[in-house]
């Protein structure tokens, strides 16, 4: 079992940043491929960013590419999403998820394809 929580969401105005990150408890989160979601008001959960486990692969969603960088510290057992240029679209509930990975560098892009939930992080950006 892995206990995910997530931490960094806040109030930002557009244009600002914010950090978010997702510390895991439990099983050896080395072996574990991460992802950032996030649901808006009235939408369906959508994958962000994901992370293989050993951080050699990084997949992002058009609507955050090229603002966004997530990665691990095994070490800290901790994953960050690092959210800069932040617009008002980008209010959401933010979620990181994880999964036991066999492959190193495979990423999962399905909220079904993960077996572990943190409660979420609200992140609001005012115009």
């Amino acid at each position: 079992q892995v206990q995910l929580v997530e931490s960094g969401g806040g109030l930002v105005q557009a244009g600002g940043s914010l950090r978010l990150s997702c510390v895991a408890s439990g099983r050896n989160f080395s072996n574990y491929a991460m992802g950032w979601f996030r649901q808006a008001p009235g939408k369906e959960r959508e994958l962000v960013a994901a992370i293989s486990w050993s951080g050699a692969s990084t997949y992002y969603a058009d609507a955050v590419k090229g603002r966004s960088t997530i990665s691990r510290d095994t070490a800290k057992n901790t994953m960050y999403l690092q959210l800069n240029k932040l617009k008002p679209e980008d209010t959401a509930v933010y979620y990181c998820a994880g999964r036991l990975s066999l492959w190193e560098s495979s990423t999962y892009y399905h909220s079904r394809d993960y077996d572990y939930w943190g409660q979420g992080t609200q992140v609001t950006v005012s115009a």
